[in-house]
């Protein structure tokens, strides 16, 4: 993200509206496309919008604005692998559980385990804020039952 000078896309400012829409259970706006689940936030200068399609699998975008320009976004898709093991709402709140820690130890990319008691999260990335690719998963008795991959980085004009 931007503001005054350059600041990274993972600077407090963004895990603050990953920690406040999804994770927080913020509630949902009005949808910007047919179809879709919408989150955002906007603080200051800075706007957030988090956009997805479908639910036990799923495929979204998070965008992060400054003064109305889009400078940083990131694409996802993620999906139950085994069903019978998990659904989604568990899923969901392992995620959720997951992030937030990982969010309030001021982090926002992989490298990163949470064991709970429902199943243990996993998240894995290569590259820094500005450019990335990662993995995040959850595992059940050693079982990968769900799973998203990730990508994004910097929006230049």
């Amino acid at each position: 993200m931007r503001g005054g000078g350059a600041r990274p896309a993972g600077s407090a400012a963004s895990r603050r509206a990953k920690a406040t829409t999804y994770v927080g259970s913020g509630a949902k706006s009005l949808s910007h496309r047919p179809g879709s689940h919408d989150l955002e936030l906007h603080e200051g200068p800075f706007a957030y919008l988090d956009s997805y399609f479908g639910g036990s699998d799923f495929l979204g975008e998070e965008v992060v604005y400054y003064e109305s320009e889009p400078i940083w976004a990131m694409n996802y898709y993620g999906r139950i692998l085994e069903p019978e093991r998990i659904t989604a709402a568990e899923a969901g709140g392992i995620i959720k559980e997951s992030l937030s820690k990982m969010y309030r130890e001021g982090r926002f990319l992989g490298g990163f385990t949470h064991a709970t008691a429902r199943g243990t999260y996993f998240d894995t990335s290569e590259g820094v804020p500005a450019s990335f690719t990662g993995k995040e998963w959850i595992e059940r008795e050693g079982v990968r039952v769900y799973e998203l991959v990730y990508h994004g980085g910097l929006i230049r004009a």
